[in-house]
């Protein structure tokens, strides 16, 4: 590669609207250019890391045996109403052909293949693993943050397909120990995590997620032992509440101006982990109570897996008023039969609590949790919050802004039931394979690298992932000797299979050391008139800063054992 001939637009300035360091350092160093919202032109020099992803994705997919194929991105309506996805699905881009057929462009390929799969005939083909390299579409609210939140993507995503639990669950590790091997090998530092089946189905589900203050999700994690959670999955020991067993009937309480758990702590003495918290929900159209300890917060993505919810708000005022006589602030459960009634597990035998009355500036005190509310499921529905017990060993958590790099999931038969999947068994009976989905966004896992590995000078690429492992620069291309010494370097280079930038622009020193720096090669050799009379080039890691003097006729070497070095 030589730099006069690549499209490089590198940038002087920080982009106005990048937010995040990927995202601000992608745009100056030419790597990637946004089209429109969420939407990214990628350039040569973002090619070139997105192939060398690719490959080492493709790399330890194939070592576990996995099949590579290539399905359509845009789909017919009608698979996605067999799954029943279709209309639970709101990132889903949706079009109409000239025929006026209803046509979808696939956010994920779980139909798609299990389409595939109607040709599996016998338990002898089982397992199958299959993957591909297939651009998806998500119509995101609000895309951010350079690649790691866009509405166009490539995916790998795989699948795998067993004959019962047990080989889902050796597919499930296969497929874990290879994403740890890939995240490894992309220099991305990765906490394995529970995590929530969401819109996917199974039982379940972890999460690769990367440490990043760029991150959106919060994970648990304990320093003490290997437990790790999404915030829409952890939980935690909370210590046991010894109540005092309370009046044999809930007492009436005027609280005029109460509105809110602090108000009633503030004003009457009633710690909020003695309080009920009453939310009420429409839960697919269906009016519903939902009861917390006062001090804890719902998690909503606990409350969806909890009951399989598709669709939930906010009840409005009317609403509410309508069904239980009173405005939000005096709002409670006691006497309530009518309605649907789902309670956190942390109120399970709790007596002597404080709610509201379902009278405007009323409360009711001496609850008896099981005597005096009709809890039609009980569920872990609390928001985990910092410093709680691991549920594991009891240290105290952390929680960790995160992004998340990879997803694997148990999916069980939702798919292959509904796409008419079986083969004969042993005996000669029919048999519902099992499935596994296994993904990780390739141009997200461009952007993290970034995020992990990069200075206020530029990038700084891994090794096994750079766009040029090398750059070489000619300092002044004028010199016909710095221009000689400098082809050779190359020329060797590319001869013993690294993959090296010329840099044989005529432009001045100081902008081509700090382009080298900005697009971020792992090591530099300079080829300078100076150092040149000597008989030396400077060879420069990124990564360290260090600089070295050495021979010009052994530059070569020396770059190739730091290569090694650096890849062992």
């Amino acid at each position: 590669m030589r730099w006069s001939q690549l499209h490089i637009p590198t940038l002087r300035e920080d982009p106005a609207d990048a937010d995040a360091a990927s995202h601000r350092l992608l745009l100056r160093a030419g790597f990637v250019r946004q089209l429109a919202a969420g939407h990214y032109s990628m350039l040569p020099l973002g090619m070139r890391v997105r192939t060398k992803i690719i490959d080492i994705i493709r790399e330890e997919m194939n070592a576990i045996g996995a099949q590579e194929f290539l399905l359509p991105c845009m789909h017919p309506a009608e698979i996605w109403e067999r799954s029943g996805r279709l209309g639970t699905v709101d990132v889903m881009f949706r079009l109409k052909d000239r025929k006026g057929t209803d046509t979808v462009l696939g956010f994920t390929h779980e139909e798609i293949f299990t389409t595939v799969a109607t040709e599996l005939a016998s338990y002898r083909e089982l397992p199958q693993f299959w993957y591909q390299f297939q651009t998806k579409f998500r119509d995101e609210a609000r895309p951010k943050s350079g690649l790691l939140r866009v509405r166009e993507f490539t995916m790998k995503d795989s699948y795998s397909f067993d004959i019962d639990e047990a080989g889902l669950d050796k597919s499930f590790d296969a497929h874990r120990a290879a994403y740890e091997r890939i995240f490894a090998r992309l220099g991305i530092p990765a906490i394995v995590a529970e995590a929530s089946n969401g819109t996917m189905g199974g039982k379940d589900s972890l999460e690769f997620m990367c440490p990043s203050e760029a991150g959106e999700d919060l994970v648990a994690t304990c320093p003490n032992c290997d437990y790790a959670a999404n915030l829409e999955r952890a939980t935690s020991a909370l210590p046991q509440v010894e109540d005092e067993a309370g009046p044999a009937a809930p007492a009436r309480l005027d609280t005029p101006g109460v509105r809110t758990i602090e108000d009633l702590a503030t004003r009457y003495g009633l710690a909020a982990d003695r309080q009920i918290k009453t939310l009420v929900l429409l839960v697919d159209g269906k009016l519903t109570l939902v009861l917390l300890r006062g001090d804890h917060q719902l998690q909503d993505q606990k409350l969806i897996d909890a009951i399989g919810a598709t669709d939930i708000r906010q009840a409005q005022p009317d609403e509410i008023q309508a069904a239980l006589g009173a405005l939000p602030g005096s709002l409670g459960a006691v006497g309530v039969t009518d309605l649907v009634v789902i309670a956190d597990v942390a109120l399970r035998g709790r007596r002597n609590m404080a709610t509201g009355a379902n009278t405007d500036d009323v409360h009711v005190t001496g609850v008896d949790v099981d005597r005096d509310i009709q809890v039609g499921t009980w569920a872990d529905l609390r928001e985990v919050g910092s410093g709680e017990p691991c549920p594991r060993c009891g240290a105290a958590l952390q929680l960790i802004r995160a992004i998340e790099i990879g997803h694997i999931f148990k999916l069980g038969r939702k798919f292959t039931t509904a796409f008419g999947v079986s083969v004969l068994g042993p005996d000669g009976a029919p048999i519902v394979p099992i499935m596994g989905s296994y993904g990780i966004g390739i141009e997200r896992a461009m952007a993290v690298i970034a995020e992990m590995h990069h200075d206020e000078a530029g990038l700084k690429w891994p090794v096994q992932v750079a766009p040029a492992q090398v750059t070489v620069t000619m300092v002044s291309v004028k010199d016909e000797a710095v221009r000689a010494a400098a082809e050779s370097i190359y020329a060797e280079l590319r001869t013993s299979g690294v993959n090296v930038l010329l840099d044989d622009r005529d432009e001045r020193p100081g902008v081509k050391f700090k382009d080298a720096e900005l697009i971020g090669s792992p090591f530099r050799i300079s080829v300078g008139s100076r150092d040149l009379a000597d008989g030396l080039v400077e060879v420069v890691s990124r990564r360290t800063g260090e600089r070295e003097r050495v021979a010009v006729d052994q530059a070569v070497k020396q770059v190739q054992a730091l290569l090694a070095e650096a890849q062992a």
